[in-house]
């Protein structure tokens, strides 16, 4: 499965009311860490067809980025029913996001 783009236009259809778990990368295209992290986050979607996985653009998405307070990128935010259950700053290879977020 590919990733979404998220935004606050389709948040609720996307997150909010999603009957799956979603896991959310909060990046920017000049960040380095979240470039090397891209990757891992496809490889995440394409192996956990059961986790939505999205993409939050921090710049064009300040107030979702704000609402979840995220300081530093890439966060990852995985929600479950529509709430923020785990979160982790930073890069992480394959095996890291799925000892956290399966």
């Amino acid at each position: 499965m590919s990733e979404v783009t998220i935004t606050k236009h389709n948040f609720e259809s996307e997150v909010i009311n999603s009957d799956k778990p979603v896991l959310i990368d909060f990046w920017a295209s000049w960040c380095g860490p979240c470039r090397a992290l891209a990757p891992v986050i496809s490889s995440f979607a394409d192996k956990h067809e059961d986790i939505k996985v999205g993409k939050v653009n921090v710049d064009d998405e300040q107030e979702l980025a704000m609402q979840f307070n995220v300081m530093s990128i890439p966060t990852v935010i995985m929600f479950k029913n529509g709430r923020p259950v785990k979160q982790q700053a930073g890069f992480s290879d394959l095996a890291g996001l799925e000892r956290q977020f399966t």
